[in-house]
């Protein structure tokens, strides 16, 4: 369980200036050119809705949207925009039988800025930087006024340098695309801690929400089972709409039908991989499981695709968060070629397993053929969060450590619990100061209780748990196991290394180890594989 959502955002009306943006001019393009990485041009058009053809004889690969038409070249410096010769900074390659160029050539190509040499983003960016929130709004998105209103941007980047100190020098600048946004990053270094600023474009360039974090580098590394020729992975997208989320699809090598997994996140805004520190658990499960004959659908969560959008409704709820999206990729999954609709499984982490009852009730029959609770809560979150700090005040002290800091958060997430649990409380009365914002998400649900809900539930399930984990203790596991004692369709396993991460960890975890590469270990994997194949 990490941090809950943004800090709300009050609701304002903002005038909006819509500013239709045209495809720029050859030269403009080739002034703006990012230095993001290549990436394989097929997959980079598909996500824009372009349409790709591959002259064998020139080498030539031609991209179309509409009446624009780029040409890109296996090995020259050149490309042909609209008839217009434009100078790229890196040579367009193949590798492995597919063409590699700039993914932000091909997304400015496309989709343009109004033929000014600067990124709507950089002007986005500017007039946030400024404080001209009037200006900034400019560059909204329509369906993202509400969010991001000029109020609100005046005074954002003040609240975020006041957070991460002031700025020093200019940002790294780097891009990528998914099926949803082409992905703006602006890396800065500052006076307290090193931060990133993503912004996402909408395909008509205007600015549709934003993410801002800490820097953090990634020590990732991946596992050794990790087995590239045993899977495929593609791009899709997650519902549809204002909200809807790009996502990646990993199919095992072969011919299937597949069972397939959907995976769940837990609390906080989580990329498609669950991404924390040194670890990349969805990552891991997805290239595991699909070496296993078992496809893997992960997506970017709600929270960090739509951050603000999100923030900006006082009455985001769980179902919002964690429920609505798994349902609509299962939806995605019974429509997929090679996929066995018959088998389609989910698999919950931290509050994505907390929510797996209700994800269960609000399934079609016959929609899930089971599902799988990883380090999930059994009982009320407000009281996991209390008894979380407790288990690290806990651990700390027979580490030898200083406890003082702990306690005192231990205590605020104590006071939090009480007061969420307070009769008088409830969505229709809520405490004034409620300091884990919004509070509707949490008196919506004060009163549920995933275990005693799955109680009345039935299919098949597997219950895993780490037994090193602080987050989510073992008692929640034992809750599991009391609950659904009498259900003949759970099966139940705990490991006793394993932390929250999923990883294997000799130490004692408190957290500190998060940084360090790991992987999911393999035995939840082979656990969870075998486990698949064994339902009927």
């Amino acid at each position: 369980m990490m941090n809950k959502h943004p800090k709300k955002v009050k609701h304002a009306v903002a005038a909006t200036l819509a500013l239709s943006l045209a495809v720029p001019t050859a030269s403009a393009l080739a002034a703006e050119q990012s230095s993001a990485a290549l990436e394989p041009v097929r997959e980079t058009a598909t996500k824009l809705g372009a349409e790709v053809s591959w002259e064998q004889s020139t080498r030539t690969i031609t991209v179309t949207k509409g009446s624009h038409v780029l040409k890109l070249e296996a090995g020259s410096d050149r490309a042909v925009l609209d008839g217009e010769t434009v100078a790229l900074n890196q040579p367009v390659r193949l590798s492995g039988g597919r063409t590699l160029a700039d993914a932000g050539l091909i997304a400015k190509a496309l989709t343009g800025d109004n033929g000014q040499t600067e990124d709507a983003a950089d002007l986005f960016l500017e007039a946030l930087q400024a404080g001209d929130g009037a200006k900034a709004a400019e560059y909204v998105s329509e369906a993202s006024a509400y969010a991001l209103p000029a109020a609100l941007l005046d005074r954002l980047w003040s609240n975020y340098e006041a957070m991460f100190g002031k700025t020093a020098g200019e940002p790294a600048k780097s891009e990528s695309l998914n099926t949803v946004h082409r992905n703006v990053t602006y890396s800065f270094q500052s006076t307290i801690v090193p931060f990133q600023v993503t912004l996402r474009l909408d395909q008509n360039g205007k600015i549709d929400d934003l993410y801002i974090a800490a820097a953090s580098a990634s020590a990732y590394q991946k596992p050794a089972y990790d087995n590239p020729a045993a899977y495929s992975e593609r791009e899709v997208t997650i519902g549809s709409g204002a909200m809807a989320l790009p996502g990646t699809l990993t199919v095992p090598a072969g011919e299937g039908p597949f069972p397939a997994v959907v995976l769940v996140h837990g609390s906080g805004p989580h990329d498609r991989d669950a991404t924390i520190l040194g670890a990349k658990p969805f990552r891991d499960l997805a290239a595991g499981l699909a070496a296993k004959g078992i496809a893997v659908l992960r997506y970017d969560k709600v929270t960090y695709e739509h951050s603000f959008k999100v923030a900006a409704d006082p009455k985001f709820t769980l179902k919002q968060e964690s429920v609505d999206d798994a349902l609509e990729a299962v939806k995605l999954l019974q429509n997929t070629s090679g996929i066995d609709d018959s088998r389609i499984f989910v698999a919950g982490h931290s509050q994505g397993g907390y929510a797996m009852p209700l994800i269960s009730a609000a399934a079609p029959d016959g929609g899930i053929a089971g599902t799988i609770l990883l380090s999930a809560p059994s009982g009320k979150f407000a009281n996991v969060l209390a008894e979380q700090q407790a288990e690290l005040v806990r651990r700390v002290k027979q580490l030898g450590l200083d406890s003082t800091l702990y306690e005192q958060q231990a205590a605020m997430y104590t006071s939090i619990a009480d007061m969420v649990n307070d009769p008088e409380y409830t969505v229709d009365h809520m405490p004034e100061q409620f300091p884990l914002q919004p509070a509707y998400w949490w008196f919506e649900q004060k009163n549920y209780v995933p275990a005693e809900l799955a109680k009345t539930q039935t299919g098949p399930m597997l219950v895993l748990q780490g037994e090193n984990d602080w987050q989510v203790t073992m008692k929640q596991f034992e809750g599991w196991e009391t609950a659904l004692k009498n259900r003949g369709d759970v099966e139940f396993k705990s490991y006793p290394k394993v932390n929250h991460l999923l990883t294997e960890y000799d130490g004692l975890s408190t957290g500190t180890e998060y940084g360090k590469p790991s992987n999911v270990s393999k035995a939840i994997i082979d656990d969870i594989a075998n486990w698949i194949h064994s339902v009927k």
